[in-house]
């Protein structure tokens, strides 16, 4: 295992939802609007807005996948044409540390992890499975957040800062809810990247629509965590191509794989080229779990569209990118070119742990920086990530 001679910070946990961290803090009469459990063929389902949800194979968590037991498949290695299932390997049953906040701490100890952002497993698949219901979705992640702040806390022991999740599909809601996050001493904010489902299409995140929700965040110096999920961009990929919009965690196609809509590229490109940092000067925002291989392109256009169109940005775009935005890379990107572009002080080491395309061990992403320096080294492993949970 590589060592360090300081303990690191992670960007990137997660933990496995309880199977009531939808339901526990949810009003009875909503809960059929929001997320219930069926047993349907003697197996137990999620029904979310009424639907067997398939985000997730089995919502349960128990048994689940081993923490990097897709290491290879996901570094481009599969000589063998093992199908999901084979490269899955044995499950096991859920470990302690999963759901239980002292267990964690305890294993964060022996990864050498002083501190880590946590996220949603379940939880970035819901905002767009309940994309026809705003009600029933504020419903959920109010409750949702609840629990979270029950069962992991939001800067527990200083050590465990669980992300809440923010949907904008109300923007009334989403401000208050912000506002409620920030007294009860949240630090950093998770959303899934990708337009904002109004209705039956989409607006921009970025829209002035949302300042209410971006002043509270420019206030308190939060950082927006945009972490991967179901972006309903499927609909621009799959569906438009003739396959299937709805979104099946390990349901890999390769076609999707090569095409080239990115909702995190998008999303950043909405909030420079809209304005967000302009309007709100300290807002911080962080990729997570959405990889690098996008940044050279957005670099590249925006660079194009400052050329062409200086009078719509108020500053390069590409300082202001520099300046406000962070990314995790997965551990199998090029690091160098990610350090070129953005510079090593705005890029942070993710694990992905314990899920099954995560490192087992955290720390080995500590291999993937050979040409960085000691001092880039301590940047991307503690420093980065763990300044972003402090008042900014």
């Amino acid at each position: 295992m590589p060592q360090l001679n300081f303990a690191a910070f992670d960007a990137d946990h997660h933990y496995y939802e309880a199977e009531d961290a939808f339901i526990r803090h949810v009003d009875r009469s909503m809960q059929a609007r929001c997320m219930q459990w069926a047993e349907i063929g003697g197996r137990k389902r999620l029904m979310v807005g009424g639907k067997i949800n398939r985000f997730i194979p089995n919502p349960t968590f128990d048994p689940v996948a081993q923490p990097g037991s897709l290491d290879e498949f996901f570094r481009g290695r599969n000589p063998e044409g093992k199908n999901m299932r084979e490269l899955f390997g044995r499950l096991e049953p859920i470990r302690p540390a999963y759901r239980n906040r002292e267990a964690r701490l305890e294993e964060l100890d022996t990864q050498g992890i002083e501190g880590a952002f946590f996220f949603p497993t379940l939880g970035v698949g819901m905002q767009e499975s309940l994309r026809h219901d705003p009600a029933a979705a504020c419903a959920a992640f109010t409750g949702f957040n609840r629990w979270l702040e029950e069962d992991w806390g939001y800067a527990y022991e200083e050590r465990v800062f669980a992300a809440p999740y923010i949907s904008l599909m109300d923007p009334e809601w989403a401000a208050g809810e912000v506002e409620a996050l920030i007294e009860r001493g949240a630090r950093l904010i998770s959303m899934v990247p990708g337009p904002v489902p109004v209705g039956g299409g989409s607006r921009s995140l970025a829209d002035p629509e949302y300042d209410g929700v971006w002043s509270r965040i420019n206030e308190a110096g939060l950082t927006v965590a945009f972490h991967s999920g179901d972006a309903g961009y499927r609909a621009f990929t799959a569906e438009a191509w003739g396959g299937n919009r709805e979104f099946k965690a390990f349901d890999y196609d390769a076609l999707v794989g090569c095409l080239s809509p990115e909702p995190i590229h998008d999303t950043f490109a909405a909030l420079i080229c809209h304005g967000v940092f302009d309007r709100h000067p300290r807002v911080r925002v962080a990729s997570i779990e959405c990889g690098s291989t996008w940044m050279e392109s957005l670099v590249r256009k925006l660079k194009k569209a400052y050329g062409q169109l200086p009078g719509s940005f108020q500053r390069d775009p590409l300082e202001t990118l520099r300046d406000h935005c962070w990314v995790a890379p997965y551990y199998e990107d090029d690091m160098d070119l990610l350090k070129s572009l953005i510079g090593a002080e705005r890029i942070l080491f993710g694990s992905d742990y314990p899920h099954a395309e995560g490192l087992a061990e955290p720390v080995s992403f500590l291999d993937e920086l050979e040409n960085f320096s000691d001092d880039e080294i301590r940047r991307v492993m503690r420093d980065n990530a763990e300044s972003l949970v402090q008042s900014g």
